[in-house]
């Protein structure tokens, strides 16, 4: 079983690797022989010879640093308010569902590409605009994906500790958080990847470094090779972040299943 399941695993990792080694080939050829001219897209092998220089001046950690700061702070914060809201409109707090709900839904309608104007006039052209942009885009997948998750827990389940005389905040860990606990990760998953690609309009705000700030102060320059470094940078970390929360996930949500059956 160990040899198939390494096997099935090889075969995937090469078709995989194989379709962007492929991909970055055709690339490279393309830019070589002229037909995508290194005046609109950069080769590959001239991404990665600026992404050299990047890493030896320090460029790229201090500009990474700055981004994935920003990008933390407004998730953590977005967690922290989102995933509470989101269990109390489940159904949980009926009262509160009533009330909130309607107002809630109406903000999260707001395209955040409209409110720039508005968070800066709140905010200033500082980092607390930029921080509260990337809040603003990651309340929301964590905040509706932990309210479906909450309303998608068995009744029985419920019906069941409740009649075991199981309070609700003991009801509410040992049942209801793990029996959504893969919805909430779902929304963890979006709003990481949210944050992090939010940082190019974001930081177009008053920023003087940061992965946002260097794929826009290259478009305004016409440096082609930074553009795409930049846009290569923030894909690897939107990947690596999300490979980061499936693999969290796999960890946690298994926890929590044990949890509810013990």
């Amino acid at each position: 079983m160990k040899l198939y399941r390494a096997r099935e695993t090889a075969v995937s990792l090469f078709y995989r690797g194989g379709a962007i080694v492929s991909f970055v080939l055709l690339w490279q050829l393309a830019c070589s022989v002229g037909l995508a001219p290194e005046t609109f897209v950069a080769s590959p092998a001239t991404i990665l010879g600026t992404l050299w220089q990047y890493f030896q001046d320090g460029s790229l950690y201090r500009h990474s640093s700055a981004s994935l700061a920003r990008a933390s702070y407004g998730f953590l914060l977005a967690v922290a308010v989102a995933a509470p809201l989101g269990f109390m409109l489940g159904g949980w707090f009926k009262n509160f569902e009533r009330v909130a709900g309607p107002l809630l839904s109406f903000l999260g309608q707001f395209n955040p590409f409209a409110l720039f104007s508005v968070f800066m006039l709140l905010f200033g052209i500082g980092e607390l605009s930029k921080v509260a942009m990337i809040f603003w885009v990651a309340i929301w997948p964590i905040l509706y994906n932990a309210s479906l998750g909450v309303k998608t827990v068995d009744p029985l389940h419920v019906k069941l500790a409740r009649s075991m005389g199981m309070g609700r905040f003991r009801l509410l860990w040992k049942i209801v958080i793990p029996s959504s606990a893969s919805f909430l990760f779902a929304g963890l998953r979006l709003a990481a990847a949210t944050s992090f690609f939010m940082l190019i309009p974001a930081e177009m705000m008053g920023a003087s470094r940061g992965l946002g700030w260097l794929i826009i102060n290259a478009q305004v320059n016409y440096q082609i090779p930074k553009l795409y470094t930049g846009t290569l940078v923030i894909v690897v970390f939107g990947i690596m972040i999300d490979a980061f929360f499936k693999f969290l996930e796999k960890k946690v949500v298994v926890w929590k299943e044990a949890k509810a059956l013990s």
